[in-house]
C-alpha cells in the first residue's frame, strides 16, 4: 500500500507558491519601476507571413508618442529616474537569481 506523506505535500506546494508569488512580484516591481525611470516597454507590430497584422505601424506610432509625452509629463528628476532604473535592474536581477536557485535546487536535490 502507497502512502503518501501530505505535511511534505504541503510543505512543496508552498515552496512552489511563494518561489511563484516572489519572482512575479519583483517582475511586476521591476516593471513598474522601468516605466517610472522612463524606460517604457514599447513592443515593436508583430508580423506574421501569411496572417494579419497584430499592431499596424500607426498604432505603434501613437504609443511610442503617447510613452513619450508621458515621459515628459512625470513629475521625478533625472536622479530619481537613474534610482527608479537601477532598483528596477535589480529587481530583473532578483528574478534570475530566483529562478537560478530554483534549477540548482532540482540539479542538485536528486
Amino acid at each position: 500500500m502507497i502512502t503518501i506523506d501530505w505535511f511534505a505535500f504541503v510543505q512543496v506546494f508552498l515552496a512552489a507558491l511563494t518561489g511563484a508569488v516572489i519572482v512575479v512580484g519583483f517582475y511586476a516591481l521591476g516593471l513598474r519601476l522601468l516605466v517610472r525611470g522612463g524606460r517604457a516597454p514599447v513592443v515593436a507590430p508583430a508580423e506574421f507571413t501569411d496572417a494579419i497584422t497584430i499592431v499596424s505601424a500607426k498604432e505603434a506610432r501613437r504609443a511610442e508618442k503617447a510613452a513619450a509625452r508621458a515621459a515628459r509629463r512625470s513629475p521625478l528628476t533625472e536622479g530619481q529616474k537613474s534610482i527608479a532604473r537601477v532598483g528596477a535592474y535589480g529587481c530583473f536581477a532578483m528574478c534570475g537569481v530566483a529562478v537560478l536557485g530554483g534549477l540548482l535546487l532540482i540539479v542538485f536535490n536528486h
